[in-house]
């Protein structure tokens, strides 16, 4: 009965369409002055923020679809393009093409200052506190800003690792996490996330492997992923834990 009711409050919740929801492209400074492009998913200017960071290789446009899904758990979304990336279901990564042609530096660990920048440009628009979306070498930056943000609520974390090499130790980097925390990835990832967080000293740590083989980063939640919806009952748990 758990399951059914579960299932059918999660067709609902994202069948649900929040009126006067509005998407626009919108544009701010990263720390070195780089200008960043973000979709700004805004429904309601009372209402708190996501800001969705995407994988390597991809742009904003991986959360294209997920977004409009995100606000429905009562909250407005910005997906940036950060430095590091190329393009995904049809969006190119703005931010990376000026990175280019003004010769900034462009490795992963690079890309943290830009989610940096999107968080003081949310916290500007409200006060209340943010949650962090990460995919990929993204999660592993959101991670670690959450770990050292306290204007940050919470953190979502899609196929975190170590993947910056000499310069940072993650793993170290994030022990001392004490907000809610979402960690999720692939069946085949699951035992390398867990070693990864298992120093997070947070009440609220959840990691969730999916009975599927599950895939790399937060596209596990696009409706073309055969698991998707065990990952979105998954997710759904653990917003209604932060109301």
């Amino acid at each position: 009965m758990k399951k059914i009711s579960g299932i059918f409050f999660l067709a609902t919740t994202l069948s649900f369409s929040p009126s006067k929801m509005r998407t626009d492209i919108v544009a701010f400074s990263s720390l070195d002055g780089l200008n960043i492009t973000a979709d700004e998913y805004l429904v309601n200017d009372t209402l708190p923020w996501m800001i969705l960071c995407h994988q390597a290789s991809f742009s904003r446009g991986e959360y294209k679809e997920t977004a409009n899904k995100f606000s429905k758990f009562g909250y407005n979304c910005l997906a940036i393009d950060q430095r590091s990336g190329k393009e995904v279901n049809g969006i190119k990564n703005e931010t990376a093409a000026s990175a280019l042609t003004q010769k900034k530096p462009q490795e992963y660990l690079d890309a943290e200052q830009d989610i940096l920048a999107a968080v003081n440009f949310i916290s500007a628009k409200s006060k209340k506190k943010i949650v962090l979306v990460g995919s990929s070498y993204s999660a592993s930056l959101v991670l670690k800003t959450a770990a050292e943000d306290s204007k940050i609520k919470a953190v979502i974390a899609f196929s975190p690792g170590e993947y910056f090499g000499k310069k940072l130790n993650l793993k170290e980097a994030i022990k001392n996490l004490s907000i809610p925390v979402f960690v999720t990835s692939s069946n085949e990832e699951a035992p390398a996330v867990a070693e990864l967080i298992k120093d997070i000293k947070s009440a609220s740590k959840t990691q969730f492997v999916p009975n599927g083989k599950g895939d790399h980063g937060s596209k596990v939640l696009w409706k073309t992923s055969p698991d998707h919806k065990e990952y979105w009952m998954a997710l759904l748990m653990f917003f209604t834990k932060l109301k």
